[in-house]
């Protein structure tokens, strides 16, 4: 065997693992984003909930979902916030809380059928938590969650693995969410939402050792 065929020989098969590592990575980044949208079918439930983020389109759709018929109670998840901060300066903050709610009021929700939860969380894991607590407060068994397309499998992923499958939750994304899986690195928004719901979702699979900062 002469000295050239057995240096290719030698390459042959880091080159052959090489290629198939390759076109996984590259079959991974083109379908990631479209795996990370997720949907369950709609069912009547005892509540909506409008989980923090994307001001306004996500108290769009609880209200659509809601004059469907499917709940009539639509609970509005509020985030954490530099309220008491602005607050010592004399500056008034209303919160997104305040119009998630308004926005819900303009789409006809009717007020008395709208409740802001107490606790402001500060991520998606305490937002699940305090939700399942208070369905299980209330003795009620079933949670419509609305939340962006690219949040759904990582809610859906936090809630199986700290609630279970009991009370039931329904995920639910807006209708006319712009989010591009099939091109998501062409927007940095999108680009932003995948790297941020990819890791999340690596951090959910491990226990969650990565927490909220407590400022």
């Amino acid at each position: 065997m002469t000295e050239s065929k057995s240096r290719k020989r030698r390459w042959l098969v880091p080159g052959g693992i090489f290629i198939v590592l390759a076109g996984a990575a590259a079959t991974l980044f083109l379908t990631v984003g479209n795996w990370l949208v997720v949907e369950d079918p709609l069912v009547h439930a005892d509540v909506i909930v409008v989980l923090s983020g994307r001001l306004p389109e996500r108290a769009v759709e609880a209200a659509r979902v809601y004059h469907a018929g499917f709940a009539d109670q639509v609970w509005i998840s509020p985030p954490t916030s530099p309220v008491d901060d602005l607050k010592a300066m004399k500056i008034a903050y209303l919160g997104e809380d305040f119009y998630n709610e308004k926005v819900l009021i303009a789409k006809g929700v009717p007020p008395d059928t709208i409740r802001i939860l107490e606790r402001a969380d500060a991520n998606t894991e305490e937002e699940v938590r305090q939700i399942a607590e208070v369905l299980h407060s209330m003795d009620l068994h079933s949670a419509i969650i609305v939340t962006s397309k690219p949040h759904t499998r990582r809610v859906r992923t936090i809630w199986r693995k700290l609630v279970g499958s009991r009370p039931r939750m329904i995920v639910r994304y807006p209708q006319d969410d712009t989010y591009d899986g099939a091109h998501w690195w062409r927007h940095t928004q999108d680009s932003l939402d995948v790297v941020r719901e990819t890791l999340g979702l690596l951090n959910a699979w491990v226990g969650f050792p990565v927490r909220p900062s407590q400022n």
